[in-house]
C-alpha cells in the first residue's frame, strides 16, 4: 500500500479542470487530448472528488505504472492508496484494499478469471487505450468481462485512431456497449470505409480505407463523450521543430538494397537473407537500412555501422536528448558507441527491469544522464522527459502511434526550451518516405511496401 503526504500540491490547469468536470457529470467518456496535456493528472482528481467509496481500477502499459501513474498519485492526490498488481502480486495488491490499484494491459486477461477480486470496484481507467482496438484480441475480451460491472469509465488516449477510424470501434465498445457506434464491427467498417485491393506483385490484399468524411461521421456519433483539446491550444511552451537528415548509404549497401528490393533475397558475407511476403521484406529494407538484417533464427548480420556515429554527434551536440530505436542491434551499437565516447546514457526497451524505468527517468530530469536510448513501444507512453530538448530517430518506424507519441515525451507540460524532432534517413530510400507517410498515418505495410517499390524503379531510372 502506497500513499504520500505532500503540501504545495500544483494547480491543475484549467484544461484538466475542464476534463474532470466532464467525467464527473459525463460516468463514461473518452479523453483524446494530445499527448503531453495532462490526462493522467485530470482524472486523478476526478477520482479523488468521487465520494461513493467504490475502488477504481487502473489498466495502463507496464512502463508506466509507477513512472508515471504512481508518480502522478503521489504529486496531485498524495491522500489516495495505490498497490501495483504485477504478476507476482496480483492478489495481494487487490487484498490491501487500497483506493487505486495499477494493472498492466496483459495482467486482464489473468484478472478476468479472477472476478472475486474485483469486489468493490465501480470505476475504470483505461490508459492507452489503443491497446484494446483489436477486437478479438485475448486481452480485449478479457477487458470486456471486467467493465462490464464498473459504472464509472474512462478511456485515455491522444491518438485513437492513428491508421483508420475503425480503430475506435472497440474502444468505444468498451463504454457504451455499441449504442453509439454498432454492435456489429464489419456495419461499423462498411460505413466508415471503403475497401481497396492492393496488389504488391507478391499477392492481392483488401485494406479498408477511411471515406471522406468518416471522422466526421464519428465525431458527431461520439460528440457526448469525447473531450479533447490541441497540446498547443493549452499549453504555452517554446517551438518544436522538425528536420531529416539524409545520409548517403556506402556503395556496397545501396548495392544490397537494390538486389533486395528487386529480388526479395539478398546474399550476405556471412549468409544468405530473404523475405518471404511484402511485410516481411518492408522491415527486412528497413532492418538493412540501418546496418543489420535477421535472418530466419534471429542472428544478426551486420552491414555497416556508420549511421550510429552520426546519432552520437547529434547526441553531443546537446546537454541532454532522446534516441529512438527500434532494432536490437541498434541499441548494441548505440551503448557501445557511448561507452566509448563516455557519454553517460541509460537504455528503457523490453529489457528494462520494471523497477528500473522509474530511476532512469528521474535520473534523466534531475540531469545525471546526457541521453536516453529507448525504444518507442517501451517509451512512447507516459513518460515524461523535459529535460531533454531533442528527439533523434536513428532509424524509422511504420508505427504511427509510435511515433506521434515518443516525439512527445520532450514536447510537452514543463518544456521550458525549444526542441527539435530529427529524423535520420538514408537519401533514396523506404526510410525517407515512411517519414512522409507517417505524417499522414500510414499503417499498412502493403502499403509501406508499394511506396518502396515506386521509389526503387526511380531510382532506376536515374542509373539508366
Amino acid at each position: 500500500m502506497t500513499s504520500t503526504t505532500i503540501t504545495n500540491i500544483p494547480k491543475p490547469f484549467a484544461h484538466q479542470i475542464a476534463a474532470t468536470k466532464f467525467w464527473l457529470s459525463t460516468p463514461r467518456m473518452c479523453n483524446f487530448s494530445d499527448p503531453g496535456t495532462g490526462k493522467t493528472r485530470a482524472t486523478l482528481d476526478a477520482i479523488a472528488t468521487r465520494t461513493d467509496g467504490g475502488r477504481t481500477l487502473v489498466i495502463a502499459p507496464l512502463s508506466i505504472l509507477e513512472c508515471s501513474w504512481g508518480e502522478d498519485i503521489k504529486k496531485f492526490t498524495p491522500h489516495l492508496t495505490y498497490s501495483i498488481a504485477d504478476a507476482r502480486h496480483r492478489k495481494e495488491a487487490f487484498e490491501q484494499e487500497t483506493e487505486i490499484v495499477l494493472i498492466n494491459h496483459d495482467g486482464v486477461k489473468q484478472l478476468a478469471a479472477q472476478p472475486e477480486l474485483l469486489v468493490g470496484f465501480n470505476t475504470v481507467v483505461v490508459d492507452e487505450s489503443t491497446a484494446f482496438k483489436n477486437r478479438n484480441s485475448q486481452r480485449s475480451k478479457a477487458l470486456m468481462q471486467i467493465v462490464n460491472g464498473m459504472e464509472y469509465r474512462v478511456i485515455l488516449t491522444g491518438t485513437p485512431n492513428s491508421n483508420t477510424v475503425a480503430d475506435l470501434w472497440h474502444q468505444i465498445f468498451l463504454l457504451d456497449g455499441g449504442a453509439r457506434l454498432g454492435q456489429n464491427f464489419f456495419g461499423f467498417q462498411r460505413t466508415v470505409c471503403n475497401p481497396m485491393v492492393l496488389n504488391t506483385g507478391m499477392r492481392s490484399v483488401t485494406k479498408w480505407v477511411d471515406k471522406e468524411n468518416a471522422n466526421a461521421m464519428v465525431s458527431t456519433a461520439l460528440a457526448d463523450i469525447v473531450f479533447r483539446v490541441k497540446f498547443e491550444d493549452v499549453i504555452e511552451i517554446p517551438s518544436n521543430y522538425t528536420r531529416t537528415v539524409e545520409v548517403n548509404l556506402p556503395a556496397n549497401v545501396r548495392k544490397l538494397y537494390n538486389e533486395f528490393m528487386r529480388d526479395s533475397i539478398v546474399g550476405l558475407d556471412t549468409g544468405v537473407i530473404t523475405a518471404v511476403n511484402a511485410g516481411a521484406l518492408a522491415r527486412k529494407l528497413l532492418q538493412l537500412l540501418t546496418g543489420a538484417v535477421y535472418d530466419s533464427a534471429g542472428n544478426v548480420h551486420t552491414a555497416y555501422n556508420e549511421r550510429y556515429e552520426l546519432v552520437l554527434d547529434l547526441v553531443e551536440e546537446t546537454d541532454h536528448s532522446v534516441v529512438a530505436f527500434n532494432w536490437r542491434h541498434e541499441r548494441v551499437a548505440l551503448c557501445a558507441l557511448a561507452d566509448k565516447r563516455g557519454v553517460r546514457y541509460a537504455v528503457i526497451d523490453g529489457d528494462t527491469p520494471f523497477n528500473a524505468r522509474s530511476q532512469i527517468v528521474a535520473d534523466f530530469q534531475n540531469g545525471k544522464l546526457q541521453v536516453i536510448f529507448a525504444h518507442p513501444q517501451s517509451a512512447g507512453h507516459g513518460l515524461t522527459l523535459t529535460r531533454g530538448n531533442r528527439t533523434i530517430w536513428a532509424s524509422p518506424t511504420y508505427n504511427a502511434e509510435h511515433y506521434q507519441q515518443f516525439c512527445r515525451r520532450i514536447y510537452r507540460a514543463g518544456q521550458s526550451r525549444k526542441t527539435e524532432t530529427i529524423r535520420i534517413a538514408a537519401k533514396g530510400t523506404i526510410e525517407s518516405d515512411v517519414y512522409q507517410k507517417l505524417e499522414g498515418k500510414l499503417g499498412s505495410m502493403n502499403e509501406l511496401l508499394s511506396y518502396a517499390k515506386e521509389l526503387y524503379q526511380h531510382s532506376i531510372k536515374q542509373e539508366n
